[in-house]
């Protein structure tokens, strides 16, 4: 019988040689990969490998060239269908034009379009929409009215009386119609070719400069703006009319008001009411007086009560501000608004030309108002006709 230490000596061996295995079958189960086998794995057939890729992308680009090849069919049909069309609308407007029922302003569609023609297509719509010259209407009612807008504001009036003028809020195509055609004036006239021998073009307009604009849309012809931008002065403006015929807009002319020499006789109805009055004459000396001072205010008074009341009104304002321009009419008759606004208008017996402002007692106006009343009205040609606005208790009406 083995010794202890004999038999405990051989079970170590055993057991480290069994150790010594599972080591080495570990290692070689674990052992990476050599170079060449992984370069075999990769291209296993070496060139046969790289020609598949080849293959591959020679038919991702065969596959591109027959989409192109695709495309350009498909564009050759749809000009070859829109060459047709248009043969077909050119037989239409001929035989139109032959029994004589081309539509106004078509005529000039019977044949190719060339950018000759366009130009010409919208010049006939500038001449047959009201720009240059006005057109008889057969009543008031047929008048396109036009919309007054500043930077932040439209004021319409297609409504009358049935809500505020100003439209809130402006409705987004409106605003960015509007924007544009300032945007463009803005590019006209600081444009080279209105610096050109002239030294008052000189001037960098921004929108800052921007005074109000004057728009209307004529449904089968385009849409007009007047824009009126300050200049170096505070009495010198630019007017630009642009015009837009359902396409690019056009510029129409551009010229130049001074408006030094415009007065204003603002002619004022008045029966009894002196404490109407006398709002009124504290907003004339404030406005007319110390802001403008080119005015000269006609009172035509009907009656006998009340009269010496506004003639201490008017004497003590001369006195305190040492303006003369007044005239006091006295009439002994029952009051007529009409009757004296004929009254003072044929009152005026200076020689120099005058812009008849008619204005009601209650009427509150400020000096960018009168600036209005001179850049929109040009003598024996145009009128600025405000809307007789109609004042619930003697309410003053912002104007």
């Amino acid at each position: 019988m083995l010794p202890r230490s004999t038999l405990v000596s051989r079970i170590g061996l055993i057991v480290l040689g069994l150790c010594c295995c599972l080591v080495l079958f570990y290692l070689l189960a674990c052992k990476p990969a050599s170079h060449s086998s992984q370069k075999s794995l990769l291209w296993p057939g070496g060139a046969t490998s790289k020609e598949g890729y080849m293959a591959l992308l020679q038919e991702r680009e065969d596959s591109h060239r027959h989409y192109i090849n695709s495309l350009t069919k498909q564009i050759a049909q749809l000009k070859e269908a829109l060459q047709e069309r248009t043969q077909q609308l050119q037989e239409s407007l001929d035989k139109a034009r032959t029994k004589g029922i081309l539509p106004q302003g078509l005529e000039s569609l019977h044949k190719t379009q060339t950018q000759f023609d366009l130009k010409e297509f919208f010049r006939s719509q500038l001449n047959q929409a009201e720009v240059n010259s006005g057109a008889t209407l057969p009543s008031e009612y047929a008048v396109i009215p036009f919309d007054t807008f500043t930077l932040q504001r439209v004021y319409q009036l297609e409504t009358g009386l049935t809500r505020h003028p100003e439209e809130r809020p402006v409705r987004k195509d409106r605003r960015n119609e509007l924007l544009g055609a300032v945007e463009t004036a803005l590019h006209i006239l600081n444009g080279p070719q209105q610096h050109v021998d002239n030294a008052r073009r000189k001037h960098t307009y921004s929108p800052s400069n921007f005074v109000e604009g004057l728009a209307r849309t004529e449904r089968d012809r385009g849409s007009v703006y007047e824009l009126t931008f300050r200049g170096d002065g505070l009495q010198d403006f630019t007017q630009l009319v642009l015009f837009r015929p359902f396409g690019p807009v056009m510029k129409v002319n551009s010229d130049s008001v001074d408006t030094r020499s415009m007065l204003i006789n603002i002619i004022v109805p008045l029966s009894k009411r002196s404490d109407a009055f006398r709002l009124f004459i504290n907003n004339f000396r404030e406005v007319c007086i110390q802001q403008d001072g080119r005015v000269h205010l006609t009172v035509v008074y009907f009656g006998r009560d009340q009269i010496d009341q506004v003639k201490s009104m008017l004497d003590q304002t001369t006195r305190e501000t040492r303006f003369r321009s007044f005239t006091l009419i006295q009439m002994n008759e029952e009051f007529s608004r009409g009757r004296g606004l004929d009254v003072g208008a044929r009152a005026w017996r200076q020689s120099q030309n005058v812009l008849l402002f008619f204005c009601d007692v209650d009427i509150h106006f400020t000096a960018d108002f009168l600036t209005s009343c001179r850049l929109n009205t040009e003598p024996g040609e145009r009128n600025w006709i405000l809307e007789r606005l109609w004042v619930w208790h003697d309410m003053p009406v912002q104007v």
